[in-house]
C-alpha cells in the first residue's frame, strides 16, 4: 500500500488518465482547476517545441476549470467528463471559432455550432482548452499544413508525429491532459497513434455521429490508455441527428471491457503485396503482439491482404477528384496557397473521366465486400498500422511522392470503406526507443470487442517505455 501510494504522488496531475481524474475529483484529493494549472505549465515546456496547439485558450479554460471544480466541491458533478482537459481536432467545430480545416486557403469564419462530437464533450463536462494541428483537408498522414506551423513528435524531435490528427498525437504523447479527439477517413488516428505511442479507436462508421458526415470519415478517441478511450466513447457515441449517417442509439457497456482470447479465431495480417514495404521491426512487433494472444489461447492464422493495386490507384483517383472539384471552386489566389504537394496531388483529378472516378469510388464497394468475406472466418485481425517506424518531421508523407501518396496506408484505409472498428495501440518499441503501434479490428459494429482485445493486449505487451520529458532550456 505504501509503495502504490508513494508511486502515485510521483505521478504530475497532468498525466494522470481520465479515469484517475475522475476518482481523485470523488475523493477530492484535487480539483479541475489544479489539473489544469499543471496542464497549462506542461504545455509551456512542451509546446514550442512541438507546435500541437491552434486556438489555446488557457483563460477561458480557467473559468471552465473554476465551473467544474465547484460542481466537484458540491457533488454535483455535470456528466462522465467533468473537468477533464480535453483537446478537440482543428476540423471538428467548435461554437464562434473559425474552422480552417489546416489550410491558409479557408476562409477564417466562425462556426454556428459546436459539431455532435465536440457538443457531446462540452455536456458531459470536459475542459475543452484547445484545438489541435492538422495538414491541409486532412489529406496528409503529417504535421505538416499550409496554416498551421510544422508540428513535430515528442517521442524525437527530428521526426513527423504522423497525422491528419497531428497535433492530437502530439499533444496526447507530451502528457497534455488524457484526451484527445481527432477524425480518420483513411487512417489520421490510427497512424498518428502509431507514431506517438497513443491508444486510438476508429470506430464503426456512424458510431460517433458527425457533422458533417462523408463515406469512411469517422471521429474518434486519442489517449494514453484503452479505458480512457472506452470512457470517451462512452460520451461521443451518444444520439446527434444532424448525421444522417449515424447508428441508431444503443446501450453498449463501454466499461465491460473483460474478453478472454480463448478460442477465438485471429487473423495475422503482414506483408500485402502492394505499398510500402513492410519494415523488420514494425513486422517483428506485430507478429509478437499475435503470439501473445496465441499464448492467451487465441487460435493465431497468417491471412492475406484485402487491398489490391487496382483498389489502391482507384481510392486515389476518387480522392484526387474530390479534392480538385474543392479546390477548383476557389479564386486562383486562394487556390495557390495551399501546400503545393497538396495541389499537385488533386491537379491530377483534373484530367479524370467520370468514369475514372466512379471505377475509383467502386473500388470503396470491394474493400468492403473483401473486409466482409475476411470475417466470416476470424473473429479479429492483428496487422501492423504503418508499414514503416517513422520518417523526418518535414515530408507530407513517408515517401513524399504525390504521384504514390497512399502507399503507407494500406493496413489502415480499407477499414473506413469498410465501415470496421479498428484501433491503434502501441506493441514495443524500435532499437532507438521509438514506439511501434499494433493494429487490431473487428466485425462492423464491434466496437466494444475491439476495445476489449486491447484492453487484454495491455496486459500481454509488457513493460512500456516513460513518455517523453520536454527537452531541457
Amino acid at each position: 500500500m505504501h509503495k502504490a501510494a508513494s508511486q502515485e504522488a510521483l505521478t504530475s496531475l497532468h498525466d494522470l488518465s481520465a479515469t484517475d481524474l475522475i476518482a481523485g475529483y470523488k475523493a477530492k484529493q484535487f480539483s479541475p482547476s489544479d489539473v489544469l494549472e499543471d496542464v497549462i505549465a506542461h504545455v509551456a515546456a512542451w509546446e514550442p517545441h512541438i507546435k500541437a496547439l491552434y486556438l489555446y485558450d488557457p483563460e477561458g479554460a480557467r473559468k471552465t476549470a473554476k465551473a467544474s471544480s465547484d460542481r466537484w466541491q458540491n457533488g454535483e458533478p455535470l456528466g462522465a467528463l467533468d473537468g477533464v482537459p480535453v483537446t478537440i481536432k482543428d476540423n471538428i467545430a467548435t461554437k464562434d471559432q473559425p474552422v480552417p480545416l489546416g489550410a491558409a486557403s479557408v476562409a477564417l469564419v466562425p462556426a454556428p455550432q459546436d459539431a455532435p462530437p465536440a457538443a457531446r464533450l462540452r455536456e458531459a463536462g470536459a475542459i475543452i482548452f484547445s484545438k489541435t494541428t492538422m495538414p491541409d483537408y486532412g489529406m496528409l498522414s503529417s504535421g505538416l499544413s499550409s496554416f498551421h506551423p510544422l508540428t513535430r513528435n515528442p517521442w524525437d524531435l527530428t521526426k513527423n508525429p504522423g497525422g491528419s490528427s497531428a497535433g492530437a498525437a502530439a499533444a496526447g504523447a507530451a502528457g497534455y491532459g488524457p484526451l484527445h479527439l481527432g477524425t480518420d477517413i483513411g487512417g489520421s488516428v490510427r497512424l498518428p497513434a502509431c507514431w506517438c505511442g497513443l491508444v486510438a479507436l476508429k470506430p464503426s462508421l456512424g458510431r460517433v455521429p458527425i457533422d458533417p458526415p462523408y463515406v469512411g470519415r469517422v471521429a474518434g478517441p486519442m489517449t494514453r490508455t484503452v479505458d480512457d478511450a472506452a470512457l470517451m466513447m462512452s460520451v461521443l457515441s451518444r444520439p446527434d441527428r444532424r448525421d444522417g449517417m449515424s447508428l441508431p442509439p444503443s446501450d453498449l457497456h463501454w466499461k465491460g471491457l473483460e474478453k478472454s482470447p480463448r478460442k477465438l479465431r485471429i487473423g495475422l495480417m503482414l506483408d500485402l503485396g502492394v505499398g510500402q514495404a513492410l519494415e523488420k521491426p514494425v513486422r517483428e512487433i506485430a507478429v509478437k503482439a499475435a503470439k501473445a494472444f496465441e499464448s492467451a489461447g487465441a487460435v493465431v492464422t497468417e491471412v492475406d491482404g484485402i487491398v489490391t493495386r487496382e483498389m489502391l490507384d482507384g481510392l486515389d483517383n476518387f480522392w484526387r477528384a474530390r479534392m480538385w472539384s474543392d479546390l477548383v471552386a476557389l479564386p486562383p489566389a486562394e487556390r495557390g496557397k495551399v501546400l503545393p504537394y497538396i495541389h499537385q496531388w488533386a491537379e491530377g483529378g483534373a484530367s479524370l473521366s467520370g468514369i475514372d472516378v466512379i471505377r475509383g469510388f467502386n473500388v470503396t464497394m470491394a474493400m468492403r465486400a473483401a473486409a466482409a468475406y475476411l470475417f466470416c472466418y476470424i473473429d479479429y485481425l492483428i496487422s501492423p498500422v504503418s508499414p514503416v517506424v517513422n520518417f523526418e518531421a518535414e515530408l507530407a508523407s513517408p515517401i513524399n511522392d504525390p504521384d504514390r501518396p497512399f502507399e503507407h496506408i494500406c493496413y489502415t484505409v480499407p477499414w473506413n470503406m469498410s465501415e470496421n472498428p479498428a484501433l491503434s495501440i502501441n506493441g514495443g518499441y524500435d532499437a532507438q526507443g521509438f514506439p511501434i503501434g499494433v493494429q487490431i479490428i473487428g466485425r462492423r459494429f464491434d466496437d466494444v470487442g475491439v476495445l476489449a482485445m486491447a484492453k487484454t493486449f495491455e496486459g500481454l505487451r509488457g513493460p512500456q517505455k516513460p513518455w517523453p520529458a520536454p527537452p531541457k532550456k
